[in-house]
């Protein structure tokens, strides 16, 4: 694989190849890229959900039971597989981040983005010197990429995802700033928190003005800075129409998946 020293390239425009990077090679290769949320700590699990088709598998450390041991077990299992570990963190405090990328992840999403600033950090303390800050002292990232040590190291600034997420009003008011903001490669709508903030209610139906302005605001900015953009949906036929706006979905995730599952095949049972 060529390794190219530290350039202004992004996942965007990065030569690098690296087949174990399945989520970004669907992006990049124009597929849609389909994800789905674990929230529950178990290498099995992981497992499990990793051989289902997907391109990448978010592991849920805001709203999840992952610690991080959980998180570094369940990304180990995730990449062995050949799909795309991305960890959710809390926020986007530096040490979370440092954490969170330590583990050998593919890339991050990060919650509650709402002003330009904020992304321009969160850039900052994801990429090495001398774009960032971001410590390295860990052999775990580059085992996740398939890589040696000092691959890693020249790699990682353009080709690990940085996903913010735009959920709030003000986000949606900072969009086109967000967007703009060098090193973030991809807007995730996070839909029921987006609603909350809009509507004061959640879910949306999704018909109304205000949540699909919003959503088509954050759509036309993240096209308009050439940057991925992608939601949450709830299962597979509304992934198809989704895929008509967007360059990923996640489908649902672990914990509603199963409830859903058992809940209609009992209701099955019991008339």
């Amino acid at each position: 694989m060529a390794i190219q020293t530290y350039s202004s390239h992004t996942a965007h425009t990065t030569p690098i190849q690296n087949p174990r990077l399945r989520l970004l090679n669907a992006l990049r290769n124009n597929e849609l890229a389909l994800m789905t949320f674990v929230a529950i700590p178990s290498v099995r699990h992981a497992q499990i959900v990793a051989l289902t088709g997907l391109d990448g598998v978010i592991i849920d450390c805001e709203h999840g039971h992952i610690g991080d041991d959980s998180m570094h077990n369940s990304v180990s299992a995730i990449s062995a597989l050949g799909v795309s570990p991305i960890i959710r963190v809390r926020g986007p405090a530096p040490d979370l981040l440092k954490r969170a990328l330590d583990t050998g992840a593919h890339g991050l999403m990060v919650p509650m983005i709402n002003t330009a600033d904020e992304a321009l950090s969160v850039v900052n303390y994801s990429k090495f010197p001398p774009l960032g800050l971001r410590g390295q002292g860990s052999a775990f990232p580059a085992i996740g990429h398939g890589l040696t040590t000092p691959e890693y190291m020249r790699s990682a600034n353009e080709t690990l995802l940085t996903i913010v997420q735009i959920e709030t009003r003000q986000g949606v008011d900072n969009v086109d700033e967000i967007a703009a903001v060098p090193g973030i490669d991809y807007l995730f709508i996070g839909p029921n928190d987006l609603a909350q903030s809009l509507l004061g209610y959640t879910p949306a139906r999704g018909d109304e003005p205000a949540f699909v302005d919003a959503v088509n605001s954050i759509v036309a900015a993240a096209k308009r800075h050439g940057k991925w953009v992608g939601r949450l949906v709830n299962d597979g036929p509304l992934a198809v129409e989704a895929s008509k706006t967007f360059d990923s979905v996640a489908i649902t995730g672990d914990t509603k998946a199963i409830s859903n599952w058992y809940t209609a095949q009992i209701a099955c049972v019991r008339g």
